[in-house]
């Protein structure tokens, strides 16, 4: 949190708390004592902070003090998730013993408030805000420095930072921790469900990302009306479904061609489609009416097509159609990553332009009033529009273009419908290369276990 993003610490604490705040930098009130979903607040002090600090209004009217910059960093800011499965009291508690263990234990000071707001769409949507000091506090607790000068060989210094706070590693723990602690307890209550601090792409999870709803679309499909973002989410998570059953059937393939390897690779193995045939001969001699029989023999003439159609007729064969199935699914991937990023830079500049839109006008009649005064009261009633405006003006440098923006970003969801279709054909080819597979197991294990499962896959698998 920082200045020079127009952020006031003691407008951020207020809200964050639900209280009324005087800042004594800006002379002026923030007010939220009538916002709702408030339950419980606290502030949670190291053994050397003055205890003076317990008071919100305090604490943070220092922390501003402190900082003289007008571009200077004021404080950490937490947004973390609880959990539905945990009760009130439980989440509290679970909140306070991550805090003191992870942060107070490093003379960090926390504020946390927890949140739980009426349901939108009968989602309930329980968390917790965390605002810390940047600046520590030293051993007699007065503020200390963020950073302190290493001197080099020439001369010349390289600032560094007094603690590892503000560091990737540091959030990484924390993260973790986090984790670790509510799945403690969700095995202490007998529950299976688990959470991971990793990212989906760090746990190898292939998961295109959603559009955000908001409350009212929510609200809007709770109460069975469709919206448009509603559908496009229930379009993109159908779709993520296909592309992990895709990724797991081809390393499922793999591995099942590494075992079959060491069985056929020897000096007068049969081919493919020796196996497939001598699949079908096993099960029509066992057959007992004609319409199994002609199942199974367009079973065995849908997968021998295919292994001439591709000219497939030996493991390495097999295997160099996998990597290729491979690679065409990770361009897909690869072109939606990049689309999605580009969908996400449109949809945030569209909202700063809508921003902008807005408080625009605010400043206009701040620009009309000349006495200074009535200059300075008005900034101070209208601080939250002015701040916002002048964020969007500063992601807003290369002027405001929403028709092209707009028009962009409806090309870009139609070229990801194009891309997700090409997800369907692969699907269906590992629909054969299955039946593949199942036709040679059940050649390998011969006719006398015909009455078992296959030896690597089950039909069901299929």
């Amino acid at each position: 949190m920082k200045r020079s993003a127009g952020q006031s610490v003691i407008e951020s604490a207020a809200y964050r708390a639900g209280e009324r705040l005087y800042s004594e930098r800006y002379g002026e009130y923030s007010d939220y004592t009538r916002k709702g979903g408030v339950v419980y607040t606290e502030i949670l002090l190291p053994p050397h902070a003055p205890r003076e600090y317990a008071d919100r209004q305090t604490l943070w009217n220092a922390v501003e003090a402190a900082e003289r910059g007008k571009n200077a960093q004021l404080a950490y800011s937490f947004d973390i998730a609880l959990q539905n499965e945990f009760t009130l009291e439980e989440n509290i508690a679970l909140a306070r013993r991550f805090l003191l263990d992870n942060f107070v234990s490093r003379g960090m000071i926390a504020d946390f408030a927890v949140h739980r707001p009426d349901k939108a769409g009968g989602i309930e949507n329980p968390h917790f805000h965390v605002l810390c000091p940047i600046r520590p506090l030293n051993p007699d607790g007065i503020w200390g420095a963020k950073q302190r000068r290493v001197y080099r060989e020439d001369g010349k210094f390289d600032a560094v930072p007094t603690t590892d706070w503000g560091k990737p590693e540091a959030l990484e723990v924390w993260r973790k921790a986090w984790a670790e602690l509510c799945n403690a307890k969700f095995k202490d209550k007998g529950l299976e469900c688990r959470i991971d601090h990793r990212s989906y792409e760090r746990q190898g999870i292939d998961q295109a990302p959603t559009v955000h709803e908001g409350v009212a679309v929510r609200q809007m499909e709770a109460k069975g009306m469709t919206t448009d973002k509603g559908e496009r989410n229930r379009w993109i998570r159908s779709a993520n479904v296909m592309l992990r059953a895709l990724r797991e059937k081809i390393k499922a393939l793999t591995g099942w061609l590494e075992e079959l390897r060491a069985e056929l690779d020897k000096p007068q193995s049969p081919t493919l489609t020796e196996l497939l045939s001598d699949y079908c001969e096993a099960r029509n001699a066992g057959a007992w009416s004609s319409k199994a029989k002609v199942s199974n023999l367009k079973r065995f003439a849908a997968a021998a097509a295919y292994l001439q159609e591709n000219d497939l007729h030996t493991l390495d064969d097999l295997q160099a159609r996998l990597d290729l199935l491979r690679k065409r699914l990770s361009d897909v991937k690869s072109n939606l990553d990049a689309k999605h990023g580009r969908m996400k830079e449109l949809r945030d500049l569209l909202r700063y332009a809508e921003q902008y839109k807005r408080t625009n006008p605010v400043h206009d009649q701040l620009r009309d009033i000349k006495w200074k005064s009535k200059r300075e009261q008005f900034k101070a009633e209208h601080e939250s529009e002015l701040r916002q405006l002048y964020l969007a003006r500063r992601k807003l440098t290369d002027g405001i273009h929403t028709t092209e923006w707009q028009r962009e970003l409806d090309a870009l969801e139609q070229d990801c419908e194009a891309e997700y279709a090409k997800y369907k054909p692969l699907r269906d080819e590992m629909k054969t290369l299955l039946d593949v597979k199942y036709c040679v197991d059940q050649a390998l294990s011969g006719e006398e276990d015909k009455s078992r499962e296959p030896r690597l896959f089950t039909e069901k698998t299929i």
